[in-house]
């Protein structure tokens, strides 16, 4: 089923995979037996899918490299605890084929807590399978857990289509093909609405091996330079996640330098800046004088990336977070907050918080835009920056918000309110360069901006319940008899 994630997105893939385990899961016959199959199918799904996991640990492989099978044998096998608990839970409080129902709701409660639980991890979500047209058609309306639901409740039911169950299995077929039906097509690229402002895209392309090195890592600064002196002069200019390889608190003469090359378009780039001896991954947006007049530090960290569990303690066997240079990792910022800009206000989100829709959907105020800032070099440069892509792709379809994503390594693109990349606005993975490219105006609020994950959640637990009180009643029935 992994082959229905990017950079593949198969479409096939998730019928029949969604299908043939769930024909499987009804000849079980144990609680047991259920949660070997859930976990199995996680693991494996979980194991090809999340393959991009161990390029980390090759950055520095004589330091980590070792890290990298227990990094993907962990993250697959502990990911798909969560799958064989549906599974056998669903076995457990239920029976016949109300199974199907019960296991429906259950692997939705743990897709969710999937999300949320500890700090969630929503990657290789069940929305995230074959996306295409169709998937920007729904998330407006369901978010990605109601698009995972969906799917569920399309393909787990059609385990019943057997020979001599065809006939009560057509109205099913006949709901499916309703849903295709009901779907509004996306509006041509045309017809979306665009600002009077351009911004840039500016992709180093700084191999993630190279990037801190001292013989190299300012030919890098000054590759980003040289993009943004480029004339026209767009009205706002973005380098990736941590663009300037210095402390904030050190770099007032090199933001100079930079904001005078670019004659005084105001740029928003990723740096590391320190604050009574707390060190922060942030994004600053200089003024013409190359003075950082907004600053946003990253709330949503990445645990054994920028921050390591017990930090007392790991400091202790020498192993510090990936992706830190300052010790044994960052502090989280208090909050996420929408900025000003000179092309509208937006709200900033660094490299892993494109991951986690909830957290976009929080504000209380609605941005004009969104702006990723990310270094997806760490992905590699196969399934991983394709699967980032895509997940910045639902955001903005989610929110009926335009993004401006801007990668390392790439790739970096405009995407449209629907979720779309605009007609020729991206930067290939593994190139140099930049990009001018207008800004797309937002949509009205989407119904999944307004509600939240909560109204499929509340149906996820319905599910649970109708089978498992059923189930209840019969055996209650049973005793009395």
């Amino acid at each position: 089923m992994s082959r229905g994630l990017a950079p593949h997105s198969w479409q096939l893939v998730t019928p029949i995979a969604l299908t043939g385990i769930s024909a499987i899961f009804l000849r079980v016959q144990s609680v047991k037996q259920a949660w070997w199959l859930g976990w199995g199918f996680g693991a494996a799904y979980f194991a090809f899918g999340l393959s991009w996991i161990v390029e980390p640990f090759q950055v520095d492989a004589e330091l980590y490299g070792w890290m990298a099978p227990f990094a993907l044998v962990l993250l697959s096998g502990g990911l798909a605890l969560f799958w064989g608990a549906a599974f056998a839970l669903a076995q457990r409080f239920s029976a016949g084929n109300w199974r199907l129902l019960a296991l429906i709701g259950f692997w939705s409660v743990m897709e969710f807590l999937r999300a949320y639980a500890l700090t969630g991890f929503p990657w290789a979500a069940l929305a995230q399978l074959g996306v295409g047209p169709w998937t920007f058609s729904v998330l407006p309306w369901l978010g990605p857990q109601g698009f995972a639901m969906l799917k569920l409740v399309m393909f787990v039911p059609l385990a019943l289509l057997r020979l001599r169950r065809v006939w009560p299995a057509a109205p099913l077929v006949a709901y499916l093909v309703a849903i295709y039906a009901a779907l509004e097509p996306l509006p041509e690229d045309h017809a979306v609405a665009y600002t009077k402002h351009s911004v840039r895209l500016v992709q180093p392309n700084a191999p993630q091996d190279e990037k801190w090195d001292p013989d190299k890592r300012w030919d890098f600064v000054r590759r980003q330079v040289e993009y943004s002196a480029s004339e026209p002069a767009p009205d706002l200019i973005v380098w990736p996640e941590t663009a300037v390889p210095q402390l904030l608190n050190d770099a007032a003469a090199t933001l100079g330098v930079i904001s005078q090359a670019a004659n005084g378009v105001p740029i928003l780039l990723g740096i590391q800046r320190e604050e009574a001896g707390e060190y922060f991954n942030s994004a600053v947006l200089l003024d013409a004088q190359g003075q950082p007049n907004q600053i946003y530090d990253k709330v949503h960290l990445v645990p054994f990336g920028e921050y390591m569990p017990f930090p007392d303690l790991v400091a202790r066997l020498g192993i510090y977070g990936l992706a830190s240079r300052a010790g044994t990792g960052y502090t989280a910022g208090p909050s996420q907050e929408i900025l000003p800009s000179p092309v509208g206000r937006f709200l900033p989100l660094i490299c892993y918080e494109g991951v986690f829709p909830h957290d976009i959907n929080t504000r209380a105020e609605r941005p004009d835009f969104l702006v990723l800032v990310t270094n997806d070099a760490w992905f590699g440069t196969y399934s991983g920056p394709q699967q980032h892509l895509i997940q910045a792709q639902m955001r903005a379809a989610e929110q009926g918000l335009p993004m401006v994503r801007v990668a390392n390594t790439g790739v970096s693109a405009m995407i449209d309110p629907y979720g779309r990349i605009v007609p020729g606005g991206s930067i290939p993975l593994g190139q140099a360069g930049y990009l001018d490219v207008d800004l797309p105006a937002p949509l009205a609020a989407t119904f999944y901006s307004k509600t939240g994950d909560l109204p499929w959640f509340l149906l996820s637990l319905v599910m649970v319940l109708v089978p498992a009180l059923r189930q209840r009643k019969k055996q209650l029935l049973n005793t009395v008899g």
